[in-house]
């Protein structure tokens, strides 16, 4: 029985290419360098799946930024502005597109489906001059092929590349990229005729667009694309693979009428609703990659579950035709969990990172031959079971409290347009309010205090005299600024999410558990193993000493419920809305305490509740139902007189901004200025909101100051479509990324902004 791989990380156990290239970015190392890192993981990863005896190992999964910005150099799509003049594209090229230089922007980024992994978006029009400019894919094949492994070539499919791509600059934005799969099909062609004569038997074409809601144009798309390369891969097996979601059934009946392909890759693990299909539609005599193994989740495999499924299959395909495979590629996933020395020892019995994953899916590939290894089988079986019975998982109070918010839709009793009213007698703000979204810089002296508390190197008593001092900083510069709402800059927390996992009962944290998220960066995503509660109130000890500093209102500040679930590994032994009821009933409890200490404004981040949108359409109300529900739980108790905030962002919203509304904030301030003020558009449509509403005013990723009239200009258009009385002035996001000395003339000249349009507004009556 053979075995497969889709993919797997990039960035090595101890996240080895990522300091490699901060190093090569940083001028310190070589192109050399970087080369030798890049090629030693490369022979790693192949050699520990030849040793466990996986069959089809990939090739090109490996990048040092991103696999659709691969496609990008392969198909020769650079876009004008970083004048590539042809031949092989180098790392000059590739970098500049990926992070721009310091004459030309990056190009766009954007969620890969519904991952926390981001791609590069391609830029493509009628005029872009495609040519066969990267040689990655072929040359990696021979590299493991030197190496004595044989391995399967990974190709973004030509359909998918071009449904991920926008239109370049200049461009109508209607224009049919589609309609550019002519001119790129030739250089695929290129590229399977070297796969070819380098000796591959087997190419994979990753093509996950195929689980979206495709209209018949789209499919008809892949018909031809395949049907035009079938004619250059005689003697070469073709597997097209799909991942995240199940493969609705008009998809699924144009993938399997795909003229001249050996094998369909299925994600088995978010999309179970295939199997009907497979059981009853599957085409003789072709080869099923069955992703039993989960690719986005760090849960141990249910071998004996999945053995099961496997044999039902089997019975339908063959024992020939059968493959084991994970669902997705294990990107998405941490690396090894033998690089968790410190995790606890149960816990850890309960986890597969990618190194496990592939064990597992040989072990099962092994299993359905009669070769099942008793001894794996059966410690598997007892993390199964110890998992299922463990105290620490199952906490009947929180199961009884999450069970009786059924029956209630938790909106505060008071409509927004009362509650503003009576929040502002007590607040007294003047018109177009000023705040900003929540932290503060992180200089090296702050991280550096919190390590060394974390070491315990410093003792609790100087660890908050340090952290203290530098909220008083942030305070009293917010007051010399004449901010209105203030912050008290979060010195105190590492990460939004990591911060209250680490103060909440069921999650679980690792030391080297990092997953790419885009580029160099990589994130450290908690486990929600259990059930979610909060022995201890979180922050009000900061945000009451905050508040105790100043006279002008201090907002307490908090994530919220969807974005902690959404940015963390998430138990998969119930709905995922069940464990979001869970964490939103620990936030009321924050919320709560903060109000009763006197905190007046409380803002409860909700910055990816976006992101955990379903690819397909059908499923979204759902979703946004229990998402929006979750956040209105965690404020659903407090007084008229407590103003509530959100703040969201990384997303296009226009679509979901009727949620947002049903959310029940009292103020929402939003990314803006970043997405071209795609956001106004929707009030311009004649979207009526009435609760407060800030959008970004200026884009905090960038060091750029913008000017008192440039964000003067950036408000007046705000105002165009948005009522004086509910506009705020505030930043994109928090300002944890940026240095002093840009974050302090940013915010002087939005304040300065607000004040001028208050006269201009006040002289206007």
């Amino acid at each position: 029985m053979a075995s497969h791989i889709v993919g797997y990380p990039r960035m090595g156990p101890k996240r080895e290419l990522k300091f490699a290239l901060e190093s090569f970015w940083d001028g310190k190392s070589s192109a050399e360098d970087l080369e030798k890192v890049a090629a030693d993981l490369r022979s790693s990863i192949w050699k520990q799946m030849s040793d466990v005896g996986i069959k089809y190992i990939p090739s090109n999964t490996f990048s040092y930024y991103d696999q659709v910005l691969d496609t990008t150099a392969m198909l020769g799509a650079v876009p004008p502005r970083y004048n590539w003049t042809g031949g092989e594209i180098g790392f000059s090229t590739y970098f500049s597109m990926a992070r721009g230089n310091a004459s030309v922007p990056a190009m766009e980024m954007t969620k890969w489906f519904d991952t926390n992994y981001h791609f590069i978006v391609p830029e493509l029009g009628p005029d872009v001059k495609f040519s066969y400019a990267s040689h990655k894919a072929v040359n990696e094949y021979k590299e493991a092929k030197a190496l004595g492994v044989d391995t399967v070539p990974v190709l973004v499919g030509p359909v998918t590349y071009l449904l991920l791509s926008k239109p370049a600059k200049g461009v109508e934005k209607n224009f049919p990229i589609i309609s550019l799969l002519d001119k790129i099909l030739p250089i695929y062609k290129e590229v399977i005729a070297e796969l070819k004569a380098a000796g591959a038997t087997w190419i994979q074409f990753d093509e996950p667009t195929l689980v979206k809601d495709l209209d018949s144009h789209d499919l008809e798309a892949f018909m031809k694309a395949y049907a035009e390369l079938k004619t250059s891969w005689s003697g070469v097996n073709v597997l097209i693979q799909t991942y995240f979601a199940d493969v609705p059934a008009a998809a699924f009946k144009t993938l399997t009428s795909l003229p001249g392909v050996a094998g369909y890759g299925f994600d088995l693990v978010r999309g179970a609703k295939t199997l009907n299909l497979i059981r009853t539609e599957f085409p003789l005599g072709m080869h099923l990659f069955a992703g039993v193994v989960d690719g986005r989740n760090i849960w141990a495999n249910d071998l004996e579950a999945s053995l099961t499924t496997l044999k039902s299959l089997e019975a339908i395909v063959g024992k020939d035709k059968l493959v084991v495979s994970t669902s997705s590629s294990l990107l998405h996933t941490a690396v090894d969990l033998v690089n968790e020395p410190k995790l606890d020892k149960e816990i850890k019995s309960w986890l597969a990172f990618a190194a496990q994953k592939v064990v597992e899916v040989n072990a099962l590939a092994k299993g359905l031959t009669g070769e099942k290894d008793a001894e794996f089988f059966s410690a598997n079986a007892a993390a199964q079971a110890s998992r299922k019975s463990s105290p620490r998982v199952n906490n009947e109070a929180v199961q009884k409290a999450a069970s009786a918010l059924k029956g209630s839709d938790h909106r505060r009793v008071t409509n927004v347009s009362a509650r503003l009213d009576a929040q502002q007698k007590k607040l007294n703000l003047p018109i177009l309010p000023t705040t900003t979204i929540g932290s503060f810089p992180q200089t090296v002296e702050l991280r550096r205090v919190r390590r060394e508390y974390k070491a315990k190197k410093i003792t609790e008593e100087e660890y908050v005299k340090s952290i203290k001092e530098e909220i008083s900083k942030v305070v009293k510069l917010q007051e010399e600024l004449d901010i209105d709402v203030l912050v008290h800059g979060e010195p105190e927390r590492n990460d939004m999410v990591e911060y209250f996992g680490e103060q909440l009962s069921g999650f679980a944290f690792t030391a080297n558990g990092w997953v790419q998220s885009y580029g160099s960066r990589c994130v450290k995503p908690p486990i929600i193993y259990g059930d979610v509660s909060r022995p201890n109130p979180m922050t009000v000890f900061w945000s009451s000493a905050a508040q105790s500093m100043t006279k002008r209102p201090m907002k307490g500040m908090l994530t919220g419920p969807v974005t902690i679930l959404n940015w963390s590994f998430v138990r998969n032994d119930q709905p995922r809305f069940e464990t979001c009821y869970q964490i939103a009933l620990a936030i009321k409890d924050e919320v709560e305490d903060l109000e009763k200490a006197g905190v007046t404004v409380i803002q409860i981040d909700e910055a990816a509740l976006r992101e955990g949108l379903p690819l397909r359409k059908s499923e979204h109300a759902f979703y946004l139902d229990w998402a929006v529900h979750s956040f209105r739980i965690t404020n659903c108790g407090v007084e008229d007189t407590t103003q509530i905030h959100t703040h969201m962002c990384y997303s296009n919203f226009n679509d979901i901004i009727h949620s947002i509304i049903d959310m029940d904030a009292d103020v929402i301030t939003i990314e803006n200025s970043r997405s071209d003020e795609k956001l106004l558009s929707v009030f311009r449509e004649g979207v009526k909101y009435g609760a407060g509403i800030g959008p970004g005013v200026y884009d905090i990723h960038s060091p750029r100051i913008p000017s008192t009239e440039e964000i003067a200009d950036r408000v007046n258009k705000m105002l165009a479509v948005l009522e004086t009385n509910i506009l705020w002035v505030n930043p994109d996001c928090g300002l944890k990324t940026r240095k002093y000395h840009e974050v302090k003339p940013a915010l002087e000249n939005m304040v300065s902004a607000a004040k001028l349009l208050r006269t201009q507004l006040a002289s206007a009556k």
